[in-house]
């Protein structure tokens, strides 16, 4: 009955949300418990309103639920819920379906709602075939400790972008999504521009496996859409796009979800069933042995997610590499209606499996629009509604917490650039910084959610630059909030302004390890102090070689004495880096896990932890004036 969730999503004292899949369009009460009663506070009946159900297959329907409140619910503390599920006559409790979602001693699931955020869980990047651990299952240890303790209970989970790998997909994880569709009937797609124009089609084709790119048409006009979206090309500087299994259809997509937050569907698949090609068993098999270790994982992370509020917004991976890098890129891949309906139908899975959730009320008048293209038989009219999420502009959103969290999207507001189509876009262009700004007027403080650095590693950026100028940012991934100079001064002016909080905390990832830097700008009419904590990867990493050559030449060629460093000096800012080892002079952090910050009344302002996949716990610790780097 219950084939993923539920995931706990956006929650204030007037509003509860869950996101969850079930097998039927069941009717749904919700039971709201206190913590200190066993008879439920509240038992509502929910109806079409509070509880939108998306049929995406003949055995699957994603559930939105929404529910307001008239009175408003307690703060801090232990609330616990259940939900009873009806169909032909008989009834279901979710505990019962889901015994595995409680922790010892538990009757029901439960969660808190804080409006002052003292602490919180963030990260990005779960990638489920790189090998190491899964960051999301620390997640599960924090709610184990607090379980029965409203204080101690993190106020939310913040996941700052990649929370899937729609464009590098393991071979066992492709295999098991076409099995999924297959158990759970996903609808099947026709499309144009391709030599498969079929569902059917690409899964039978012995191309289906490793080898997708060779699926496009080679013809001039599609060259630059061949290259920018499918070619599994090595990057030198960050990482490498396998791209050669990246996810088609929509079923695909949503396959991928179940099977990324929950470990049902895992059961149900034979992952030595398989037509893959006997060239590419060897990388199976290696990828089967890490899959393998993240499925034993999901029972946990699963059971995390039903505790605790779970915040997301995208970044690249979740709909495809390098998505709106450049003008030119959105040219090439828009321009071609097959790429656009890849990148159309990853929006879709994003837009039902994340973005709703953090903000419904956005979403009332959309989603009113947009269930007309699911019904009972099929996707209907796929391009009108792609057209309509490709025009949506608000994925952004914020929180009425204190401090007040906003939350940017950094990858459909883009400031393109108009002299050069292969110039890296701005990450955000002039009326979004403007809106955000207004968002910032007179806040004391805020909690400032930003997918990549705003301030990053200068060595990197300096390569990323180069790159750009020989007119290979893609090479690079050369999108940081410096690559475009609009993007880059509005962004320092905005943090000069008068009525700017003077304390921001900028939380980002992106770039597979974790640091910590304090940076103080000093300007006549306002000083703002920052704190910037980038958390990444939840179950990604940098080349570690790599990464130490970067960050032993960024130590000697931009020291604060480097001559180097004054020439590339922006406004009159210090950078001070908090170390995760006071005996070390690394300031980088290159394991997977989550992070967990802490809001302190003394002079650090926030404590900041990584809290990795190998059960460790790194601090970063604050560092004395004279050891700042400038």
């Amino acid at each position: 009955m219950l084939i993923a969730g539920p995931v706990l999503r956006h929650v204030s004292q007037q509003q509860l949300t869950f996101w969850l899949v079930t097998s039927k369009p069941y009717a749904a009460q919700f039971q709201l418990f206190s913590d200190i009663e066993n008879s439920p506070t509240h038992v509502i009946d929910l109806d079409a309103q509070q509880h939108q159900q998306v049929r995406i297959g003949e055995h699957a329907i994603i559930n939105l639920i929404s529910i307001d409140f008239s009175q408003a619910l307690p703060l801090n503390q232990l609330l616990a819920y259940n939900f009873i599920f009806s169909a032909d006559e008989q009834q279901h409790s979710l505990v019962e379906l889901m015994p595995e979602l409680l922790y010892p001693q538990q009757k029901y699931p439960n969660f808190v709602i804080k409006s002052d955020v003292k602490q919180m869980l963030h990260g990005s990047c779960r990638k489920p075939h790189f090998d190491s651990g899964d960051g999301l299952v620390q997640v599960d240890h924090v709610i184990a400790d607090s379980v029965s303790d409203a204080e101690l209970r993190p106020a939310m989970l913040m996941m700052s972008g990649d929370q899937v790998y729609a464009d590098d997909v393991a071979g066992p994880t492709l295999v098991a999504i076409h099995q999924v569709i297959t158990l759970l009937g996903l609808y099947n797609e026709q499309w144009q521009g391709t030599v498969v124009s079929s569902s059917e089609e690409l899964f039978s084709s012995p191309l289906c496996y490793y080898q997708r790119d060779q699926l496009l048409p080679h013809d001039t006009a599609n060259k630059a859409v061949y290259d920018k979206i499918f070619a599994a090309s090595k990057k030198p500087i960050f990482t490498s796009v396998n791209a050669k299994n990246h996810l088609v259809t929509l079923a695909e997509v949503f396959a991928m979800y179940l099977l990324t937050w929950s470990p049902i569907m895992w059961r149900m698949v034979d992952l030595k069933s398989h037509q893959v090609a006997d060239a590419f068993t060897d990388t199976y098999q290696k990828e089967m042995t890490i899959i393998t270790r993240f499925i034993d994982g999901l029972s946990v992370v699963s059971r995390a997610l039903a505790h605790i509020p779970t915040y997301m917004i995208f970044d690249d991976h979740d709909i495809t590499d390098d998505w709106n890098l450049t003008r030119g890129w959105e040219e090439a891949a828009y321009g071609h209606p097959f790429s656009k309906r890849i990148i159309g139908n990853t929006l879709i899975g994003y837009w039902l499996c994340q973005g709703w959730g953090n903000a419904p009320d956005k979403f009332v008048d959309f989603n009113k629009n947009a269930m007309q293209h699911f019904n009972e038989n099929a996707y209907s009219q796929q391009e009108h509604l792609i057209d309509a999420l490709l025009d949506w502009d608000q994925w952004h959103y914020s929180l009425a917490t204190s401090p007040k969290i906003i939350v940017l999207d950094t990858r459909t507001q883009r400031w393109r650039s108009e002299s050069n189509a292969g110039k890296p876009s701005g990450l955000m262009d002039w009326e979004a910084l403007s809106e955000l700004q207004q968002e910032l007027i007179n806040q004391p403080e805020v909690i400032l959610v930003s997918p990549a650095p705003i301030y990053g590693v200068k060595m990197i950026e300096t390569i990323q630059r180069v790159f750009t100028f020989l007119g290979k940012p893609l090479v690079v991934d050369a999108e940081n909030w410096m690559a475009h100079s609009g993007t880059a001064n509005v962004m320092l002016n905005i943090f000069r302004h008068y009525k700017t909080p003077p304390h921001f905390i900028i939380l980002s990832g992106d770039v597979h390890y974790s640091f910590f830097y304090e940076i103080t700008h000093r300007f006549k009419r306002n000083s703002s102090r920052i704190f910037q904590i980038t958390s990444s990867g939840i179950k990604n990493q940098f080349p570690s070689g790599l990464l130490r050559w970067l960050e032993r030449l960024n130590r000697y060629l931009y020291a604060s004495y480097s001559p180097l460093n004054w020439f590339t000096k922006r406004r009159r800012m210090k950078v001070k880096v908090r170390k995760p080892d006071l005996e070390s002079n690394n300031t980088l952090v290159n394991q997977s896990g989550i992070g967990l910050i802490t809001m302190t009344n003394d002079e650090q302002v926030v404590k900041a932890e990584l809290l990795t996949a190998n059960n460790e716990r790194v601090l970063f610790h604050p560092l004395k004036s004279q050891e700042s780097d400038e």
